[in-house]
Order: structure tokens, then C-alpha cells, then sequence
């Protein structure tokens, strides 16, 4: 049972991410209670999600807390990788990463004492190169746009 829960509110956290009407409705203001809970249960019902998954999401519209139903989803991965023993590394690079930089990355991680590592991926071109890794408190950043910040700060204090 809380294996399909996790899947279904890990499918709900991809349904926010790949559907822009849905985060348009998540982030309005504009509209009622009513009207919003019955958009977010009929969207849903029409993707296959369980009663479950539909009736918390009933209770966080009805609560008047649909703008953070995406860090809610989060926040409840986050907690169920942390009671499995799984470390959650938020990996930021100027590209997207291939399948092989992937498995390499995750093998560092894993040589650095992380054990079973789960990477998920953003994409920021701003980086211009390399990469940026958050695992809890702790952030790695290997980026080229931090490492010409830190140039220019010490050309400055050279001057």
C-alpha cells in the first residue's frame, strides 16, 4: 500500500512538473476553492490516480494550499527517502547530464560514503559549465560561473 502511495505521489510531482495548465491553476489566486478542487479532482481522476492521492490533494485545496503542493510532493519524497535510507543528491548542471555522467557521478558519491544515492536533475545554461551538487546542508559547487565569480572577487581585492 505505501508503495503505490509513494509512486502515485511521485507521479503526481511529474504531472505538476510536465503540465503548465496545472501549475498555472496550482499558482492562481484567482480562482475559488470550489472550483479549483473540482478542476484538481476531475484532472486527477482522468490521470488514474487513486483515492487516496485524490482526497489528500481535496484536503490541501480546501485548506487553501494548492501553491504548495509541488513542495509538499517534495517534502514527502524527501521523508520517505530519508526513512528508506536513501541520500537525495539535487544536481544542477549547465547541460543535461548523459546516462554515463550519470552512473559516474552517482559511483563518486557513493566512494564519498553517501551509499545508495538519488540524483535528481536540473538544468541551469546560466552555469556556463560543470556542476553544482546539494546533498542535504552540504552544497558542492564546481561551476564555472562561481569560479569566475571568485576571480573577479580576487582581482578586485587585488586593485
Amino acid at each position: 500500500m505505501l508503495d503505490h502511495v509513494v509512486d502515485q505521489m511521485d507521479g503526481l510531482g511529474r504531472l505538476i512538473d510536465e503540465s503548465p495548465l496545472l501549475r498555472r491553476l496550482l499558482s492562481s489566486p484567482l480562482i475559488d476553492v470550489t472550483t479549483a478542487q473540482k478542476a484538481m479532482h476531475e484532472a486527477l481522476v482522468q490521470q488514474g490516480f487513486g483515492k487516496t492521492i485524490t482526497d489528500f490533494v481535496g484536503v490541501v485545496t480546501s485548506n487553501r494550499r494548492l501553491s504548495a503542493l509541488r513542495s509538499i510532493v517534495n517534502a514527502f519524497a524527501a521523508l520517505v527517502a530519508q526513512k528508506r535510507g536513501i541520500i537525495i543528491a539535487e544536481v544542477t548542471s549547465a547541460h543535461a547530464l548523459t546516462d554515463v555522467q550519470e552512473n559516474q557521478l552517482r559511483a563518486r558519491l557513493i566512494e564519498a560514503g553517501y551509499g545508495q544515492v538519488n540524483i535528481q536533475k536540473h538544468v541551469d545554461p546560466s552555469l556556463l559549465g560543470g556542476l553544482v551538487v546539494k546533498i542535504g546542508a552540504r552544497l558542492y559547487d564546481t561551476s564555472l560561473k562561481s569560479r569566475l565569480q571568485r576571480l573577479q572577487y580576487a582581482m578586485k581585492g587585488a586593485a
